[in-house]
Order: structure tokens, then C-alpha cells, then sequence
């Protein structure tokens, strides 16, 4: 305790010094805790439920003929068809039990208040296989999951219960409304559980066997090339992951060369042969199933290696401001000493101090934490902010008290090693009044800096990097203009709407919104641009010759009038559909050019060809005349290639149900955030916009990654640069400070102050350059790492070299020019009588 009380003293009687260090290191450690948080939600986290390490995720690659729907809990690998998720939970085998789920678009509707929601259909093993109680009344069984459309409950989760129904426990037996369909509440899901998919936050559960009322015209449950059912397991008591591989494989090969393989059509040889020797792949299924935590592994990581650095930089600044401090207190350590202090327990007092130091660190460090994430949570589009917490959890303060502990013994043990060397005999004799070990503490001191140098040119290397690829990103060619446009998404459907009724809808909005004024284009579309879904299909094209192995797949879109004119994608050659293209017309397509370099068609005579989407059957007949040709524009990234690309009229899909509107205006498309709720309103008030955003903001957020990594990675980088000069400074100013004779006898003897100025420039030059060189390396690996994140340059790319290397060698003399020039004007005189 006396150790500690004299910590605080030392530390009181040094403010200054004290705050910088402080400041430094919460800048650092405060970086990584909110990095941590990230890290510890998107790739550490175990769900919230009995023994998450004993669950498994199921996936099945390989061939999938047929049609396959996937969602952000995971690719199109981790689908099954219903039939055989039903099959494999029926085998028991290595698992205590099988569930399946899906995530899907509800509207629902309670005492007259709508909400556009997300749910997800379980199947009836779900809850109790997770072991999730419920908070109030009961979660689904078994029974709750048999014959298709004959369970209409519905389980609320514990958010939309306390926001939404104020944690009201009369909810209870009460009808809800999900998708125009009438549910009963059965139950609330345990606090804190939100489904087993990272970045999905769902308000409702419904019975996976009510997917046909969900998704009104679904009914595919025997059909085997319908892969749409994510599926998870667990482990029987003692049971291995290799184990149940085997086990597990046997019975669906059984039931892929059996049952499956003798259904498929069209097949080639050797795609049978790949087919019949599918194997399931069996994954841990602690963490859920997501799309998430593939995602964000390499920019997480990248991320932490660059807060990482940051903090290693500041540890060097600390661990010199300590040398410097500790040289000034050589004569109090050697009279310590020699009046019975042992070594050891100066150096437990030195570490006091610095470990006393690096807590103070931390505990500003969770203010620093909390105002970086919630700069995270400013570049992140809202639904991605919905899924995480950006709090500081009490995961994250015991990371940050064990950060801060270990890089308190990490820059204060040399200091404290070497001030702990010095005695009082060596004291008195030394002409300079500096113990002996004093070169070394500059040389170590001089390393220091290099690494900081060496670190930042890395950190500025990778910001580069990641800016220019900004830069390239904002330059690609959407191929569209998304100025003065405001999109929104409606779902009629899923408030019970008939297909009939639900055309209607969409001529009245479409009137309604072409009459507000300023408003010089409207049209819409199944797909919503740059949304990130990609619907596609086989299709036959008229002189294309299709095959077993031969690729005839074409994303689509299903539009309305105007579409391109509204968006404004150039039309190559024929004409845009109009409102006569609808339902009992003739069926026709618009293609773009990447569709007519697929199938071997001539754009300029493309107008006129026949084709047929497999949409309905594989063998439907050339039925769809292509009248109209238009430039490749994006479709679904704006980073992904134009993919080949053919358009529908909306009219013609008689099960439509849901449409996104693009709206143009001549004014400030903000006035029309305001407007297009009003005019929906009048048409149904109980309608949720979905979505409502300028397409500006809608390509934003489709490069919200890119934005977000360069912007922390610049902002990560320009503090690292910052710190490594204020330590470079630093050391050059001490050791000006401990030349003061050498510089004043160099004078005497003839030294201009240019002379002087560069001997100090020179000694900035060398760790500049041994520095750079190392930090050229660092960045190399650094690209390579990153170099999946990067758009249009790689990672070696030698222009961000050259561009970091002049800004860093112009901060560099910056901090150096100041001692320089404070070492050229050193009185010979007063350096004669120095000390």
C-alpha cells in the first residue's frame, strides 16, 4: 500500500509527463476496445442458450439442380429442401436432435398498429433443442410442426414485446396478424435470445410448417430440388464432431443415391457422378448460423492488427518519456539504493508507477472506446447497426483492464530495469552526471522511435490503400444516376393483399406519386437495385445451343413503365414496356448487353429474338420476344461485374406481391422523404414503407464496408503518425538536451549551426530510413492480407508507397527540425559550464 501511495506522489509531482502518457495510451487502448467489442459480437460470442459447444451446423455443397433460396444465415451450400431436413431428423443418429429455420418479410398487425417486421420460421425441435425457456407462456414443440398450414401460432421475441406491447402479459391467447394471416400469441422468447442468425434481429417465430401462409402461393414441401431450410444439430452426450461426420454421411448417402439421385433430370455423367458423392459438412455451431462471421473475419482482423499497432506505438512513446524520466532520477534511484533498497524492489516501484499509469489509461480508455464505436455506428447503414451493441459490455472493461495491465509492465519493464541499474559510487564519479548504462538507454531509446516509424509507415500504407480503393469504388460506372431519386419498398402481400388487388395498388401509387410535384419519373421493380439480392434463373435463348454442363443462367428483374428512362440506363435499340404489357399480353424481355454477349446475340439485332425463362419449367417453349436492348448497368453490387441480365414487365407475374418504387424528382429529393408516407397513407394506412432512402444513400450503403474500414483505418493511421512524431520529437529533444557540452564544444571548435543542424537530421534520417525500409516490408504483408478488401489496386500498389513514403519523411524532419535548430543555437559558453 506504502508502494502505491508513493506511485501517486511520483506521478503528481510529474503532471504533465503523466497526462501525455495517459493520454497516449487511452488513445491506444481505447482504439482496441472498441475493436474487441466488434470482434467479441461478429466472431467470439456463444449464443445465449444450454451448451452451445455441443452444437453443429449442417451444410451440403455440391450440385443443387433445381432452385435454391438463400439468406444472410449462410450461402447457398447451407440449404436443405424440407423433405430432407425431415429425412435426417428422423435418423437420430450421432445428434440428440435436428432443427431447421428460415428467416422471412412479415408485416404484422396489432390493435391497429402495423409494423414492416422480420420474422423467422422453426421448426418445432427449434426452441427445445436450444433449450430456450420462454420468458412468458410457452415456445413451439413438436406438435406445433406437423401439417402445413394448420398451426397458426405465433411466439413474439422479448424485444418487440417490451418495445412494442410495453411487456404487456394480457398479450397472451391475442390474435396478431402476420402477413394478412390471423396467429394466435402463444409465448414470449427468453430475454436476450434474438434466433440463432447474427445480424438478424427478429420480432416473431412462427411454425416452420406455416411457411406456404408466410409466403402466400408457397407450396413446395415434397420437393426435393427446393433447397431453402437452414438446418443445425446437437450432439449426443460423448459424442465427437468426426464422429458424428461419419455417422451422419452414411445415412445421407443412403438417401442422395437411393431416394434423390434416380428424381434428377437433364444430367450429365459426370454431374450425377459429382451429385451421388455429395457429403454433408458438419461445422460447430456455437456462434449461430450467419453470413456474418465469415464476412467480417478479414476486415475484424485487419481492424485489430491496426488498433494493435497503434498501441504498440504508444507503449514506445511511454517507454521513452519513462527513460527520459528515468535518467533525471538516477542520482534518487542510486541513494535508494545505497541506503538498503533492494534492486528488486525498485523495480516493483518503477512498475507500480507505470501499471498505476496504464489503469488511469484505461479507464479514459472506455470514454475513447465508446466515441469510436459510436463513429462505427455512424458509417454502418441501419440495419446493420440493428444487430450489434455499441455499448461498452462487461467483456469489453475486463479486455480493457487486462490490456492495460499488460501494456503497463510492457512499457514500463526496461525503464524500470535500467533506472533500477544505477549506484551511488558511479554516480559521483561520472563526469555527466548520467549512469552508465545511459548509451544504451539512447540507443534503445532510438530503436524505439524506429519501430514507431517502421509501425506508422504500415498503418499509412494500409490507409492509403483502403482510401484509394474508396476512390476507385466511387468511381466505377454504375451504368445509372442515382441523383434526385428516392427508392422505397412496399409488400402488399404480406398484409393479405390477392394478386389482383395488388396490381391495382401499385397503378394507383404510381399515378399518385407521378402527381406530386417536381416529380419528373416513376417506376419500379421486383429486385431493388444495388440491394444486394440477386434473383436468377435458366433460360433458353432463340440460336443458343443449352446442354447438360452448358451455363444458361440470367439474373432477372421484373419492372415497371419507364424504368430505364427514370433511372437513367441508355436504351441501345428497341423500346421500353409501357402499360399495355400486362396481363393476357404478349410476354416480352428487355435484355441488357452482358445477356447478349452470353447467349451469342448481336445487340444491334438482338430485337426481334425469341427466348423463355425456366422459371415455371424447364422445358417451357420459346414464349418471351426480346424488344429491347439496353447498356450493361449494376444490378446488385456496385463492386460485382455486370452480370448478364434480362427484365420482365410487372404486369405479367400474376402471384406478384411486393414492388420497390424509384421516384425522381427535379427538387430536393429530401422533400419527398416527407411526402411519399403521406400519399401511401391515403391510399392504405396500414401499409409499412420499407426502406424509404435516396438511392445516393442506397449505394452508400452498399460500399458501407469499404467506407467504414478506410475511414477507421485513416483515422487509426493519422494517430499513429501522430504519436510516432510527438516521439520522435521527444527523443530528439532529450538527447539534444544530454549533447549540450558535445554541441557547445563542436561550436568552439569551428561549427557553423548548419553543421550541427545536420549532424541532428542526420541521426532523424537514419531511423527514417531503417524505419521506412521495415515499414515498407510491414505493409506488404499487410496488403497481402488485405488485398480481398481492395477494389482496382493491389496490394503492392507502388504509388500509395511512394505517397506515404514522402508524407512520412516530411513529418519525420518536421519533428526533428525544432531540436535541430534548437542544438544549432547552443551557447558555447553556457555549454562549457553545462551541469
Amino acid at each position: 500500500m506504502g508502494g502505491l501511495r508513493m506511485a501517486v506522489r511520483t506521478l503528481m509531482k510529474s503532471p504533465f509527463l503523466t497526462a501525455v502518457a495517459v493520454l497516449s495510451l487511452a488513445l491506444g487502448i481505447g482504439a482496441n476496445a472498441a475493436i474487441f467489442s466488434l470482434f467479441d459480437q461478429m466472431l467470439l460470442r456463444s449464443l445465449p442458450v444450454q451448451e452451445p459447444d455441443r452444437l453443429v451446423n449442417l451444410a451440403a455443397p455440391g450440385p443443387k439442380p433445381g432452385s435454391q433460396s438463400c439468406n444472410q444465415a449462410g450461402d447457398c451450400e447451407a440449404v436443405f429442401s424440407h423433405a430432407m431436413f425431415r429425412d435426417l431428423a428422423k435418423t437420430g443418429a450421432p445428434f440428440s436432435g435436428m432443427a431447421a429455420h428460415r428467416i422471412f418479410g412479415a408485416n404484422l398487425a396489432f390493435e391497429g398498429q402495423t409494423l414492416s417486421a422480420e420474422g423467422v420460421l422453426v421448426s418445432g425441435s427449434y426452441f427445445p433443442l436450444l433449450g430456450v425457456q420462454p420468458a412468458l407462456g410457452r415456445v413451439f414443440v413438436e406438435s406445433d410442426d406437423v401439417n402445413p398450414g394448420e398451426h397458426a401460432v405465433v411466439v413474439l421475441s422479448h424485444n418487440y414485446w417490451e418495445s412494442r406491447l410495453g411487456e404487456d402479459p394480457s398479450v397472451l391467447n391475442q390474435t396478431l396478424i402476420v402477413n394478412g394471416h390471423p396467429m394466435t400469441i402463444v409465448g414470449v422468447a427468453a430475454r436476450g435470445f434474438s434466433g440463432t442468425t447474427l445480424g438478424s434481429v427478429p420480432d416473431i417465430f412462427v411454425p416452420l410448417i406455416m411457411r406456404g401462409e408466410m409466403e402466400r402461393g408457397w407450396n413446395r414441401w415434397e420437393n426435393r430440388r427446393d433447397y431453402w431450410a437452414y438446418v443445425f444439430a446437437r450432439l449426443k452426450p460423448g459424442v465427437t464432431l468426426e464422429q458424428a461426420d461419419r455417422e451422419i454421411n452414411a445415412v445421407y448417402s443412403g438417401i442422395i443415391n437411393e431416394v434423390e439421385a434416380p428424381l434428377q433430370e437433364g444430367m450429365s455423367e459426370a454431374t450425377l457422378t459429382r451429385f451421388k458423392a455429395r457429403k454433408l459438412l458438419l461445422e460447430p455451431g456455437y456462434r449461430g448460423q450467419s453470413n456474418v462471421h465469415h464476412e467480417a473475419e478479414t476486415p475484424l482482423n485487419i481492424l485489430f492488427g491496426i488498433t494493435g499497432l497503434v498501441l504498440l506505438i504508444a507503449c514506445a512513446n511511454v517507454a521513452n518519456l519513462l527513460l527520459a524520466r528515468g535518467a533525471g532520477r538516477s542520482q534518487e534511484m542510486a541513494v535508494r539504493g545505497s541506503l538498503g533498497a533492494s534492486r528488486g524492489g525498485l523495480i516493483r516501484q518503477l512498475l507500480t508507477e507505470s501499471v498505476l499509469m496504464a489503469l488511469l489509461a484505461g479507464v479514459l480508455s472506455l470514454f475513447v472506446a465508446q466515441w469510436t464505436m459510436a463513429l462505427i455506428g455512424s458509417l454502418l447503414p441501419p440495419d446493420a447497426v440493428s444487430g450489434l451493441k455499441l455499448e461498452i459490455s462487461p467483456t469489453v472493461i475486463a479486455f480493457t483492464g487486462l490490456l492495460a495491465l499488460g501494456t503497463g509492465f510492457l512499457f514500463g519493464f526496461y525503464p524500470a530495469l535500467h533506472a533500477s541499474r544505477a549506484d551511488l559510487v558511479t554516480m559521483l564519479k561520472s563526469s555527466s552526471g548520467q549512469p552508465s548504462g545511459a548509451r544504451n538507454a539512447a540507443r534503445f531509446r532510438s530503436s524505439l522511435v524506429t519501430a514507431q516509424i517502421a509501425l506508422s509507415m504500415a498503418l499509412l500504407v494500409a490507409a492509403g490503400l483502403f482510401i484509394k480503393s474508396v476512390v476507385n469504388v466511387s468511381r466505377v460506372d454504375l451504368g445509372l444516376d442515382p441523383e434526385n431519386v428516392v427508392t422505397f419498398g412496399v409488400s402488399p402481400v404480406l398484409n393479405g393483399y390477392e394478386p389482383e388487388r395488388t396490381l391495382a395498388l401499385f397503378e394507383r401509387a404510381e399515378a399518385e406519386l407521378a402527381a406530386i410535384p417536381g416529380v419528373t419519373g416513376v417506376t419500379s421493380a421486383l429486385v431493388p437495385v444495388l440491394g444486394g439480392s440477386n434473383w436468377g434463373t435458366d433460360v433458353a435463348v432463340q440460336g443458343f445451343q443449352r446442354g447438360p454442363d452448358i451455363d444458361s443462367n440470367s439474373r432477372y428483374n421484373e419492372i415497371g413503365p419507364d424504368y430505364f428512362g427514370t433511372l437513367g440506363i441508355p436504351l441501345l435499340g428497341g423500346r421500353e414496356f409501357d402499360v399495355s404489357d400486362g396481363p393476357g399480353a404478349p410476354k416480352v424481355a428487355i435484355i441488357n448487353e452482358a445477356f447478349a454477349r452470353k447467349f451469342n446475340l448481336d445487340p444491334r439485332q438482338a430485337v426481334g429474338k425469341f427466348m423463355s425463362s425456366n422459371r415455371g419449367s424447364p422445358d417451357a417453349e420459346l414464349d418471351m420476344q426480346i424488344v429491347g436492348v439496353v447498356k450493361d448497368a449494376k444490378y446488385s453490387e456496385v463492386k460485382q461485374e455486370v452480370p448478364p441480365l434480362f427484365f420482365a414487365p410487372y404486369r405479367q407475374d400474376a402471384r406478384l406481391g411486393w414492388i420497390t418504387f424509384y421516384v425522381r424528382t427535379s427538387l430536393v429529393p429530401e422533400q419527398l422523404l416527407k411526402t411519399i408516407p403521406e400519399v401511401f397513407k391515403r391510399l392504405d394506412p396500414n401499409l409499412p414503407l420499407e426502406q424509404l432512402k435516396t438511392m445516393d444513400q442506397q449505394v452508400r450503403e452498399n460500399v458501407f464496408l469499404d467506407r467504414t474500414i478506410s475511414t477507421l483505418a485513416s483515422a487509426f493511421a493519422a494517430l499513429a503518425t501522430l504519436l510516432a512524431a510527438v516521439g520522435l520529437y521527444g527523443v530528439l529533444a532529450f538527447t539534444v538536451a544530454q549533447r549540450t557540452r558535445e554541441f557547445g564544444l563542436r561550436m568552439a571548435l569551428g561549427a557553423d549551426a548548419g553543421r550541427v543542424r545536420r549532424m541532428v537530421l542526420r541521426q532523424v534520417t537514419r531511423m527514417f530510413v531503417v524505419g521506412g525500409v521495415l515499414g515498407i516490408l510491414a505493409a506488404l504483408a499487410l496488403g497481402k492480407a488485405a488485398q480481398s478488401l481492395l477494389f482496382g489496386l493491389e496490394g503492392n500498389d507502388p504509388w500509395v508507397m511512394i505517397g506515404v513514403t514522402l508524407l512520412l519523411g516530411a513529418v519525420a524532419l518536421g519533428a526533428g527540425y525544432v531540436p535541430a535548430v534548437r542544438a544549432s543555437r547552443t551557447d558555447p559558453m553556457h555549454a562549457l559550464r553545462y551541469e
